[in-house]
Order: C-alpha cells, then sequence, then structure tokens
C-alpha cells in the first residue's frame, strides 16, 4: 500500500508541477504586459475587489472542501451524499452573498478603500457563485489524487489573462479589463472541472448530513477567516490610509513574488496535504514525508529568495517595467523573507489540517494578527517604505510560533527541520555574498567609487551603480549574466553536502544513465 501510494504521490507531484509551470509561464507574460498598459491605480481598485471576495468565499465553501479530502467515509453511497450536499450548500451560500453585496454594494466599496465602485464590486463579485460551483468537483479531484485532470482544467484557465484580459486591456485601459478577464477565466475553470469530474450534481439534500460536516469543518472556517485577516488586514489598512497608487504597487508586488514562488507552493502544497492525509496514523511515514518535502523544496525556494533579493531592480524592471521601480525594495525584501516562511511556516499549516487539527493553525495565525496589526498600522503613517520593511520583517514572527507549536504539540522537531535546510542556506548565502560582489563591490571599485559598496537591495542603487557615467556598459547583460555565475556557485556549495549531491545526481541520471549508481562514488570519478 505504501509503495502504490508512493508512486501516486509521485505522479500527482509531476502533475501538478506541470500545471504549476505552465501557469507561472503564462501569468508572468501577463502582468508583463498588463503593468505596461495600465496605471497601479487599476491594480489599486481590483485589489480591493479581490479582498471583499475572498472574504465571502469563505463562507460559501464553509470548509467542505477540506472536508471532502480529508474525511475518511463509510462507503461510496456516504461519500456521494456528502459531496451533493457540500454543492448544493456551497451553492445557495454563494448567490445569497452575491445578493447582499450587490445590495450593500457601495457602502461596501467605500468601506474598503473604493468608494464610487459599487458598481464594479457587484459585477467582480460574480466570480463568487462560479467559483463555488467548482470547488467540490475540485476537492474530489485532489482527495483522489487526480491532478492530472486538475492540470488540463487549470491549463484552460490561465490562457484567459492572455487572450481576453490583455486584449481587453489594449481597448479599455481600465481595472474593467481585470475584472471581466477574471470572471472568465473562473467561468472557464467551472466549466471544463463540472465536464471532466465523474461526479454531477444531483437533487439531494440532507440537514443531518450539513450538521455532520459543519461540526467537522467550522474550525477550518475559523481558520480560514484568520488566514484571510492575515492576507488582507494590511490591503484593508493600506487601502485607508494611502491612495489607490500605493495601494497597487504593494499589492502587485506581493502578487508578483507570489506568482514566482508560487511555482513551488502550489506544486507542492496541494499534492502534500492529501497524501499526509493518508497517512495522518502512521506517524513514522507522516514525519518522514514532511521532511522530504521540506528538504526538497528549500533546495529550490531559498535560493530563488535570495536571488530575488539581490537582483529586484532586474526582476522588477524586466516583470513590470520602469513606471514600477518604485517597489522594487518591496519585491526584493518580499521574496527573501517569504523563502523562509514557505519553508518554515506554510507547511506547518499543512501538518495541522492533515492530522485534523485546524485549531493550530487558527491559534498560530491569531499570534501573528496581533503582532501584524499594530505594526502595520504604526508603519503606514511613515511612508511605503517604512511600510513595506515592517510588513517584510513582521510575517518571519509566523516561523517562530510555528516552530514552537510543531514542537510542543505536533511533536516535530524544529531542530531536524532547521537541519534539512540548512545546506540550501549554506548554498543561498554564499551565493548571496557572490551576488553583492558582482553588483557592488565590482563597479565600485572600476569606478572608483566606494560609496557604491554601502549600497544594498534596499537602496534601489544597484542598477544606478551598473549604468551610471564611467560604470559597465550594458548592465542589464552584466547583471544577466551574474546570476549564471550565481547559479553555479549555489550548485558548487550544495554538491559539498552528500545527501544534496546525491539529490542532484539523481535528477542528471535521468538523462545519463551512467550517473545512476551511488552519488557519493560518482562524485568522486567526476572529479577525477
Amino acid at each position: 500500500m505504501k509503495d502504490n501510494l508512493d508512486r501516486r504521490v509521485v505522479q500527482a507531484t509531476k502533475w501538478s508541477a506541470v500545471t504549476e509551470v505552465m501557469a507561472r509561464l503564462v501569468s508572468p507574460v501577463a502582468s508583463v504586459i498588463l503593468a505596461r498598459v495600465l496605471a497601479p491605480e487599476a491594480f489599486g481598485v481590483v485589489a480591493t475587489l479581490a479582498m471583499v471576495i475572498a472574504f465571502a468565499e469563505i463562507f460559501t465553501d464553509a470548509g467542505f472542501q477540506k472536508y471532502l479530502v480529508q474525511h475518511e467515509f463509510a462507503d461510496e453511497a456516504d461519500r456521494e451524499q456528502s459531496t451533493t450536499v457540500a454543492f448544493w450548500s456551497n451553492l445557495v451560500m454563494s448567490l445569497v452573498i452575491w445578493g447582499v453585496i450587490a445590495l450593500f454594494s457601495e457602502p461596501i466599496a467605500s468601506l474598503v478603500g473604493s468608494p464610487g465602485m459599487g458598481l464594479v464590486l457587484t459585477v467582480a463579485c460574480v466570480s463568487i457563485p462560479l467559483t463555488a460551483f467548482s470547488s467540490i468537483q475540485t476537492a474530489l479531484f485532489k482527495r483522489d489524487l487526480d491532478f492530472r485532470t486538475l492540470f488540463k482544467a487549470r491549463l484552460a484557465a490561465v490562457l484567459v489573462p492572455l487572450l481576453v484580459t490583455v486584449p481587453l486591456a489594449f481597448l479599455l485601459r481600465s481595472y474593467w479589463a481585470l475584472v471581466i478577464g477574471t470572471i472568465v477565466q473562473n467561468a472557464v475553470s467551472a466549466l471544463l472541472l463540472t465536464v471532466f469530474s465523474k461526479w454531477k450534481p444531483r437533487f439531494f439534500y440532507s440537514f443531518d448530513k450539513l450538521r455532520e460536516m459543519l461540526s467537522f469543518s467550522v474550525w477550518s472556517m475559523v481558520e480560514a477567516v484568520s488566514i484571510w485577516l492575515t492576507s488582507y488586514a494590511d490591503i484593508f489598512i493600506v487601502g485607508r490610509a494611502l491612495d489607490q497608487h500605493y495601494l497597487g504597487l504593494y499589492k502587485t508586488s506581493i502578487s508578483i513574488v507570489t506568482q514566482i514562488l508560487g511555482l513551488v507552493i502550489g506544486a507542492t502544497t496541494p499534492v502534500l496535504f492529501s497524501a499526509l492525509s493518508k497517512l495522518q496514523s502512521d506517524e513514522g511515514e507522516f514525519q518522514g514525508l514532511f521532511f522530504k518535502f521540506q528538504k526538497y523544496v528549500a533546495l529550490l525556494v531559498i535560493p530563488l529568495g535570495v536571488g530575488m533579493f539581490f537582483y529586484s531592480d532586474l526582476v522588477t524592471r524586466l516583470l513590470l517595467g520602469g513606471q514600477w521601480m518604485e517597489t522594487a525594495g518591496f519585491i526584493g525584501l518580499w521574496a527573501l523573507t517569504g523563502a523562509f516562511v514557505i519553508v518554515l511556516s506554510h507547511y506547518s499549516s499543512e501538518v495541522y489540517r492533515a492530522k485534523g487539527r485546524p485549531k493550530l493553525s487558527v491559534l498560530a495565525q491569531v499570534l501573528h494578527i496581533v503582532v501584524l496589526l499594530p505594526a502595520v498600522l504604526i508603519a503606514v503613517r511613515y511612508g511605503y517604505k517604512p511600510l513595506y520593511i515592517t510588513r517584510s520583517l513582521v510575517r518571519l514572527e509566523m516561523i517562530l510560533v510555528n516552530l514552537v507549536i510543531m514542537y510542543a504539540v505536533v511533536k516535530i522537531s524544529p531542530w531536524k527541520m532547521l537541519a534539512g535546510i540548512a545546506p540550501s542556506c549554506a548554498g543561498a548565502a554564499v551565493m548571496g555574498a557572490a551576488a553583492w560582489g558582482m553588483l557592488h563591490g565590482i563597479p565600485a571599485l572600476l569606478s572608483g567609487d566606494a560609496s557604491a559598496l554601502l549600497s544594498g537591495p534596499l537602496s534601489g542603487s544597484a542598477s544606478a551603480a551598473l549604468a551610471g557615467p564611467g560604470a559597465l556598459s550594458g548592465s542589464l547583460l552584466y547583471q544577466a549574466g551574474t546570476v549564471l555565475v550565481c547559479i553555479a556557485v549555489y550548485v558548487a556549495v550544495i554538491c559539498v553536502f552528500p545527501e544534496e549531491r546525491k539529490l542532484l545526481l539523481s535528477f542528471r541520471a535521468k538523462s545519463r544513465p551512467e550517473l545512476a549508481r551511488d552519488g557519493t562514488d560518482r562524485w568522486q570519478n567526476l572529479k577525477t
């Protein structure tokens, strides 16, 4: 049974990864175009709308998705009945909430910092019933680890920004392009998931089943609300305290980093939760799978976060364009802190849910909100830069909280977690030092400007140091070249560690069969 589950996890991870790769390849392309066509203010308006929609969807889902993924049903009939009740509950609740939002659209829009946008909010909330219509089918595919089918639906949906949103942006030049594009994207996803699903809605309802599911899901709902607060409370504060321009910069910076780091998160998190849920009664296998996922993710995401921190100017210039350079420092710092939050905090939440203990995740979120809200309220008074520095650093508190909970309650050693990612941290640290030397040290030596040595990723001066009078010509090409050097440095440091070296060689062995033997011995042969 374990071998069969391992194979299914590998297959699920493969298809989940392929899905995320395709999505992350298409989404940045659309973002690059949209960021050059639309002003930051348009993204600020959509950010406030998304905050309302995300809050509403917590109550339309009511935790039923997690229930269907994790719950052990008595038989197929029990599963069928629960699925049907969840579907109709989601759909009816979504329509009711959409109606309430439409009725009070203007006051709600003013409350979140977008006065006069009541009609836009009402139209945008069409996404609520569309998402509710397909969320149950998504849960069933995840439960069966059928990420291949989810890939097909997701691939079609991610093409919508290119085929619909971008053309509309050129025609309308307003936030309407983003609103309509999102609605079409959700409609395509709902249609395809319904067509692909073996389960189809039928007329059946049981209030007993509803009570049973709600008793299981109530803490999942509370957890979802707490996650929403940590994700959107700052958006609400920024929308009220600053203008739509800075709200657009703020939200888009978070979104662009999420798109990049989300390539790893999106490919692994659904699979990890589904797989851990199946192993919740076998503590040894449970922890083994968790540590393995954590180590593998760290090898990718930590150097990515460190790299984006040192090359934030380059990332911003390439992905968003010149009008967004004011937020380059935020993109870099959010990516750096995000890499460690993903590895040491994000996956802890999946452990709590897989063990059926969402209260622990709620506790972690509440303890974070207690720190987050006053920090953001104070920092926003001093301007945009103090705000994003504070917001980026305060999220590290989540790491400390989750390490304590994992140790004290779940009995998973934080020392083992830290030891597992130590090679990735060491490689990223050396890589970061190399990046700083190439971006600041070499230009300072060539230009004779010692002040360049004091500049850092948050100063926004890396590009200026390379492109200024007497500096290196073709700065963009130079920076791109140093990126390749940094990758080589990271891989070289990682190869010093036996387990990581064997892992890298195992990847290479898939295309080079002669390297399929023991990694340590082969490494000795390669060196000679």
